[in-house]
């Protein structure tokens, strides 16, 4: 079976997350959704997604193919489904392609249309799916808890440490290398899972449900609550609620992050703040980037939502409900607007434009760090976003 992941209007909905990626490179829960795809079906997996990405993301396209929506978020039932899909059939919701299987043919009809050429099928119940980006910490424990199951089923976790004060040893899982000393661990209220080599240093307090991916590092004396999830190669400390990093980014000193999702390579400073609940108590309205205009969420508490290789000051102040773009550098005292346009440079006094030679450079040393290296195809993607993303700065 050949699987095709495809982006459709969700794409602009998570923007700015998904300026530098397709929706099913979103990580909710422990995993992205290209991997929990990969997991639970055992095949490969690529992508139908925008133009300025598809270089990064290719697409494999064979006689037979089972196109998924890239923002649906897979459980045993939708897994069932989608592999049992006759040919030339199409599962819809209200008119929205979810599920598709085409010939090779049918799949080039559809890239860029996304119109469907199949027989419909409609499935009356909207699986669990990605609408917004305020989803992606909204649903992040349920996701947690379901991919813990999964990379863990039938298997034994390291040793805890004796050191460590643990509650509900059962559902904690340490991977290989993984060292945890003289923390708290409670996973009552739901699993906490330690990816290979990270740590999480003394003094931390850590309640589920919780995820540190490979190579991460939460910081002494952190306090975590759950539902959180910390990508690979990041490394955390302070006071984090209900948030998500994607990986390879920092918010290593104290400061406040909660109802958040923190994109890849970027930097929070020391105490860097974000509100995450309005004085008057009520609902959030954020940046819509489609509709161009601020949209009420509907949730009380929303915090910070910022795009990849942004960066930030020490005592950055984020109000209730902030969207930061791709390649942000800000500094300054007091609170920032709440839409930061992509590469955009200053703060409170005032915004100009971050030259797009100047984020590159930095870029390219940041991601260095890491051993690692921007290459041409990454150099192209924000160059894209820096031209696109220039109407914004009129709004």
């Amino acid at each position: 079976m050949n699987i095709i992941l495809f982006d459709d209007y969700i794409w602009d909905e998570l923007l700015p997350l998904t300026f530098t990626r397709p929706v099913s490179e979103i990580r909710i829960g422990i995993l992205t959704i290209c991997e929990k795809w990969k997991k639970l079906t055992s095949f490969n997996v690529s992508y139908i997604t925008r133009t300025h990405l598809q270089e990064k993301y290719p697409l494999c396209l064979k006689k037979d193919n089972l196109l998924i929506s890239s923002c649906l978020l897979p459980n045993k039932e939708i897994v069932k489904l989608a592999l049992s899909c006759p040919e030339n059939l199409a599962y819809v919701n209200e008119g929205r392609i979810l599920i598709a299987r085409m010939g090779k043919n049918q799949v080039q009809d559809f890239i860029g249309t996304l119109k469907n050429s199949c027989k419909t099928t409609e499935i009356k119940l909207m699986p669990p799916n990605l609408c917004s980006f305020c989803d992606i910490f909204s649903k992040n424990g349920e996701e947690l808890e379901k991919d813990f199951q999964l990379i863990t089923k039938g298997r034994k976790s390291q040793n805890i440490s004796v050191t460590n004060h643990i509650i509900n040893k059962e559902n904690i899982f340490l991977e290989q290398g993984a060292k945890v000393e003289y923390a708290t661990l409670n996973a009552s209220a739901g699993s906490i899972y330690i990816g290979k080599e990270a740590e999480i240093m003394e003094g931390c307090l850590i309640r589920g449900p919780f995820a540190l991916c490979e190579c991460s590092t939460v910081k002494l004396g952190a306090k975590i609550y759950g539902p959180t999830t910390i990508g690979p190669y990041s490394k955390v400390g302070g006071e984090v609620n209900n948030s998500v990093i994607f990986g390879f980014s920092n918010k290593a000193h104290d400061g406040f992050l909660g109802n958040s999702v923190i994109g890849e390579w970027c930097n929070l400073g020391a105490n860097t703040n974000n509100s995450n609940l309005k004085n008057n108590y009520a609902s959030v309205k954020m940046w819509n980037y489609p509709r161009k205009q601020f949209v009420n969420t509907g949730l009380l508490f929303t915090g910070l939502i910022m795009g990849d290789h942004s960066k930030c000051s020490i005592n950055t102040m984020f109000n209730t409900g902030t969207v930061v773009g791709v390649s942000a550098n800000l500094y300054g005292s007091g609170f920032y607007r709440n839409f930061i346009p992509s590469f955009t440079w200053g703060g409170p006094s005032g915004y100009t434009t971050y030259k797009l030679n100047k984020a590159l450079e930095v870029a390219k040393i940041v991601i260095s760090r890491r051993n690692r290296k921007l290459n041409d195809i990454d150099i192209k993607i924000l160059t894209w976003i820096y031209e696109y993303t220039q109407i914004y700065k009129e709004i």
